[in-house]
Parts: structure tokens; sequence; C-alpha cells
């Protein structure tokens, strides 16, 4: 019985007059619209003119849109600060947020509308949990920055930092090129983590094929949220809820997207967590498994190319990636999409653009192998993830150089103290330790910047932006602060990364590791009460998704 028609709800009707609502409308599907608008960054800033689109949709197709807000956390913008401990933890807040919301409120439907990085696997979290018919809506990528008649983005911005240390570039020259880097709304643009999540998003099903490929600024993405209003609608009807669009065959075919578009490592946690929640088995090693056999067949900033997100969109998009892999046979077909169509439907559908060289064949693609890899061995016998970015199998040895914080090694790094060889090991940043697990781009850009981005390995508990790129293994498990062998090295130690083997050794002998871990000691936490605390106590190893309890 609608909230017109209940006898008993006449006190809720009340609200909803006061709202401006007819009792017809009251007797309509409710359509709850999720945004992740935030005025913190350019990342989600276009999310309250998009939800008015898709409000107009829904109503359109004859529902009742009832929109809401959650928060976001910049990534950017708490780089390399406190801030930073943040960002995982909001993952689980707007998941749990957006499912408090459906719980409260009953929505026969929900369109979520997300942007920055930890928003996408947030709201697909959510929508598994609540299994009613739902659509994902990518609100798209920021144009790219011109500068000195190049393309530009992020990435540029903090590798600069590396440049300006070593007189590349000057004081004058970075805040130029500040200025430069990020032109508008939007995501950041080339495939980061946001990108890779929002096309994990299509891979997965929950969103429609082509509409996160539009820029968040580009004219047709009105119209594009609008359709999905009415989506939202027809998924309704047809009861496309998560369950039977998160699929186990769609799993896989959103890690072998990760791979193929050379994606960030941030999706294996994401990954993890979306199959929790879906009640789907999935454990660590079987991404690397896919990406081990998957090249990358997009030519995508920081992994494939030097190409950016509206490069992709103007070539064909996600679309044209799917046909590529149907072709080659590594998607699975027996799967639901959101709008009804099927995955050869989509690959038909792509429309490219004639001499576009953003996307290749499977046969000839951009790197022989995926932008990912799983090691484990003696300093993570739980596994850590290494981002290879289609690079050949590489050996490296060297002498362990041991912070046991992000903080401690960029000092290390700003005093010149980093030489070719070495094995910088960052530790207690882990999902407990840190805590929150905050991404290393402090270390990893200057170091690029330097020119010791293929000669010095960085190993960590911690993790990456998806703008990272270099010899870089994160993720560690067990991490230091729950006492994995991470917590055990010691400046010189011999450390060796072996990509081909999948192994990440330390070269201690056993009865050394057994007198130091009898004298280690847990260091006391960061925080002792409030938000990040709690996280402290529930959350999960790196190597089950970071998720909490």
């Amino acid at each position: 019985m609608s909230i017109a028609d209940d006898p008993d709800r006449a006190p809720a009707r009340s609200h909803l007059y006061a709202m401006g609502m007819s009792e017809e409308e009251m007797r309509r599907p409710t359509v709850g619209i999720a945004t992740t608008w935030t005025g913190t960054m350019p990342c989600n800033l276009t999310h309250r003119e998009l939800a008015a689109h898709v409000a107009e949709g829904v109503r359109a197709a004859g529902g009742l849109p009832m929109e809401f807000n959650t928060i976001a956390v910049s990534d950017n913008l708490t780089m390399n600060t406190p801030g930073m401990r943040t960002s995982l933890v909001s993952r689980e807040v707007i998941a749990d947020s957006i499912e408090l919301m459906g719980l409260a409120h009953g929505f026969d439907a929900l369109v979520a509308i997300v942007g920055c990085d930890k928003t996408v696997p947030a709201a697909i979290m959510a929508l598994a949990r609540l299994d009613v018919p739902s659509v994902v809506l990518y609100s798209g990528s920021m144009m790219p920055g011109r500068w000195r008649g190049r393309d530009v983005t992020i990435q540029d911005m903090w590798e600069a930092l590396g440049e300006r240390a070593v007189g590349r570039l000057d004081q004058a020259e970075l805040d130029d090129l500040a200025k430069h880097a990020c032109p508008g709304a939007g995501t950041c643009a080339a495939q980061y983590t946001a990108n890779t999540m929002g096309s994990v998003a299509d891979f997965l099903g929950l969103a429609p094929f082509g509409v996160g490929d539009i820029p968040a600024v580009a004219a047709d993405k009105n119209a594009a949220a609008r359709r999905v209003g009415e989506i939202a609608m027809d998924a309704l009807a047809r009861d496309a809820r998560p369950s039977r669009v998160l699929t186990a065959d769609a799993l896989h075919n959103a890690i072998v997207s990760v791979a193929a578009m050379g994606g960030s490592t941030n999706a294996v946690l994401h990954l993890l967590a979306i199959a929790r929640e879906a009640n789907l088995p999935l454990e660590i090693d079987e991404i690397g498994d896919v990406c081990r056999r998957i090249p990358i067949i997009t030519g995508l900033k920081p992994s494939g190319g030097d190409h950016t997100a509206l490069d992709l969109w103007r070539a064909g998009g996600t679309s044209l990636v799917a046909r590529r892999l149907l072709e080659a046979g590594l998607l699975r077909e027996n799967v639901t999409l959101v709008d009804g169509r099927t995955l050869a439907g989509v690959a038909a559908d792509a429309e490219e653009t004639p001499g576009q060289e953003v996307v290749r064949s499977v046969a000839e693609p951009f790197k022989p192998r995926g932008a990912l890899a799983i090691l484990r061995g003696s300093l993570a016998p739980d596994g850590c993830v290494l981002k290879l970015g289609g690079k050949a199998d590489f050996r490296h040895e060297g002498p362990a150089k041991v912070y046991d914080s992000e903080a401690e090694c960029t000092a290390a790094i700003d005093a010149g103290l980093i030489v070719p060889g070495d094995v910088i090991v960052v530790r207690y940043e882990g999902p407990a330790g840190g805590p929150g697990m905050r991404e290393m781009l402090s270390i990893t850009g200057p170091l690029v910047g330097r020119g010791l981005g293929e000669t010095v390995a960085l190993v960590t508990d911690g993790r990456f932006s998806g703008v990272s790129h270099g010899l870089v293994i994160g993720h560690v498990a067990p991490e230091a602060y729950r006492g994995g062998p991470i917590a055990l090295v010691r400046d010189g130690d011999t450390v060796i990364v072996d990509s081909a083997a999948g192994s990440l050794e330390l070269v201690v002998p056993e009865e050394e590791l057994e007198r130091r871990r009898a004298a280690w000691r847990r260091p006391e936490r960061v925080v002792e009460r409030g938000v990040l605390s709690k996280y402290v106590i529930t959350v999960g190893s790196a190597s089950d998704g970071a998720v909490t309890i």
C-alpha cells in the first residue's frame, strides 16, 4: 500500500505535502538518487546538476525521484597530509550512508551518481547490500590541461615536484603548470583510480556503457543523465537488481577491463570489497592470474601510453574496448546489463572513430601484459600488489632503506638519501597501521621526477594513487601494525622483487627474524577516538579488500 493510501501514514503524507508533492506522485515508485557532490574538489562538482537531469528522466518515466547526498574525500587535496588517512575510510562511510538511506526510505530503485575514487566502489557496495534495481552514473573525467604545447594532467603536477628538486623546473614554472593542469570540473583525466572504477562499473553491468565516457563538462552529459533516469525505471520494470547483475562472470569481466585498460592498483582493493558485498568468491591471486594473461590494449596514461580519458571517449570509449575484448574471446557474455543490452549489442553499437590510435586489438596491444601483478613471499605471505604497468618481467635486488611513515620517506628523498638500486620500505601505513592506508604519491611522483622511477623499488603496506608508476609494490599483507614480516625489516637487509616468479622476498635467516619478532612491539595508535579509531578496530587485511567487519 502506498503512502497516499495507507490511513496510518497520514503523518508521513504531511511531510510530503510540505515538499509540494501531490497524492498522485506519492503513488509512484520512488527512485532514490544518491549523489556524492562536494564543493571541496572538482571531481564531483557536477553532481547536483546531473541529479536534476536524472530526476527529469525518472519523472518522465512515471517515477518519483528523491535526491539525497553523501560525502566524498579528495585524494589530491589530502595527499601527503594527515587527511589522506580518511580517504579509504570514506569508502566505508559512503557505502554505509547510502545503505542507511535505502533501508530508511525503502526506495523502489536507486541511481548512484559517482565520481572521485572511493565513491564508485562505495556506491556499488551499498547497491549490492540493498539489492533493489539500481543504476550507476559515473559523472566523467575533466578535460586534460594544455601546457607548453602538450596535454597535461594531475600526474604531471606530482612528477613536477621531483623535477623542481633536481633543477629541471623552477618554482615559477611549477606554479604556472598548476594553473593549467586541471582546467575544470571532473575526475582526474586519465586511467587513474576514478576512471578505472568508472570503467569497472560499465563491465560489471551496473552502468550503461558509453555514459561514463562522456567528460564531465561535455554538452552530451546532461542528456545522458536524463536517460539514466529512464533506465532506472526500466530496470525496475525488469527487476534488474544487483544480485542479477553482479555475477561471477560480470566480476571476471571487470577484472579483465582493469588489466586491459592499464588500471589502478586500487582496483584490487575495490574488486575484493565489491565481491564480498555481492557474496561472490574472489581471492587476490585470481586477480593476478587474469592480469598476467591480459595485455594492455588502451594507450592511456599512466600505464598504456600518453592518451587521456578525453581521447578514449573520442576514439569509441569503453564500448570499443568491450568489442576488442569480445573479439578475442576474453569476456564472458552470459551477463545481464542494467540497460537491457547484451555485451554483443554493446560491441555492435560501438562507434569507432576512423584512424583512432587509443584502442588496439588484443593481437597488437600497447603492452603485452596487464597493469598489475600479485606477488607473495617471505615479505608478503598474504600477498601484495605490484604496479607492473605493462612492463616486461623484471628482477630487482637491493638493500632496504626502512621508514616508519610516508613523511619519513619523503624527507629522505628531499635530502637526496635515495640512490639507484635501493629498495625503499615504508611501513605502518596499512589499513590499521596508518590508519587508512594512505597513498604514496608524494613518494612515487618525486622519485619519477628525479629520474629514479625505474631504478628504485618502493615496498609498502600502504597503497598508491592511480597516478603512481615505477617499481612500486603496495598492499603488503600482513601489514606491519599487525606484526607482518614488513615490521621486521631493517636497513641494509636484502629485498628481492621478482615479477616473473611472482615473489617478494626478504633475505634474512629465519633465526634472525625470530629474534626480531620476539623483540617487536606494536607502536601506539595515532588515534584513540572517533571514526579513525573505529576503523582501526574493524578493518580487515588489504588482501581481503580492507573491508570493515
